[in-house]
């Protein structure tokens, strides 16, 4: 029988014989499958690994109109006006719709009669002549008034004569109604209270309409000017 001697080489692995076939036992089988499962695992971890590095592709945008986001509308309307700056009318206080009457072509004296029934004022402007009768007024005639207000008459004629009445005596407050009455006006010395203790012009002088009469009333005249009220109702 012969015996085989295995030689070794020079890295100290054995050698095969020349012309002997190394037989292929199991454990080469399970290597070879080994290295066979490594392999595909490898490229498997490769690609899965590439795609990670590479990163998700970008999706595709879609081209389908899509409705605007909405916009918020702006108003041009005006803001609503406060109280203070909306329009307002001009209106005239009127007592019951109280307006100059009409006047115009009739006596003066009757004309001053209706505004002292209506509680107004009255001033008298003459011309010359003897006519009586209003030619013109202000306010114009129909204007609405408040009680209080002066209407001035423009007369065609000048001031006729009057006499002086006698005040002596009187109360303050009644010898001045007389002294209007009579077209005359009250200027006022010492106040306005007491008895008349002093008139000047004296009673029974001439006059003319619209002469003021100085009066005295109770008490003793003083240095200061005197009063002259405006003609009211």
């Amino acid at each position: 029988m012969t015996e085989a001697v295995d030689a070794l080489t020079d890295d100290g692995h054995p050698d095969q014989q020349a012309g002997v076939r190394d037989e292929q036992g199991p454990d080469r089988t399970r290597l070879l499958l080994g290295g066979g499962l490594a392999v595909v695992l490898l490229a498997v971890i490769g690609a899965s690994g590439g795609w990670m590095l590479a990163g998700e592709p970008e999706r595709p945008v879609s081209t389908a109109s899509t409705p605007p986001a909405p916009v918020a509308e702006v108003s041009t309307a005006a803001p609503p006006s406060t109280p203070s700056e909306r329009p307002t009318g001009t209106r005239t206080t009127t007592a019951a719709g109280l307006t100059v009457p009409e006047l115009v072509g009739i006596d003066f004296e009757d004309a001053r009669q209706q505004l002292r029934d209506r509680k107004l004022g009255w001033r008298l402007v003459f011309g010359t002549g003897s006519d009586r009768s209003v030619l013109r007024t202000s306010p114009e005639p129909g204007t609405p008034v408040r009680r209080g207000v002066t209407v001035t008459l423009w007369v065609a004629g000048s001031a006729p004569a009057v006499s002086v009445p006698d005040l002596a005596a009187l109360d303050c407050g009644d010898a001045a109604d007389d002294l209007v009455e009579a077209g005359l006006y009250p200027r006022y010395r010492a106040g306005r209270k007491g008895e008349v203790t002093a008139q000047d012009p004296v009673a029974g002088a001439p006059a003319h309409w619209n002469d003021p009469v100085a009066l005295t009333c109770g008490a003793a005249p003083s240095a200061g000017p005197v009063e002259t009220p405006s003609p009211t109702a």
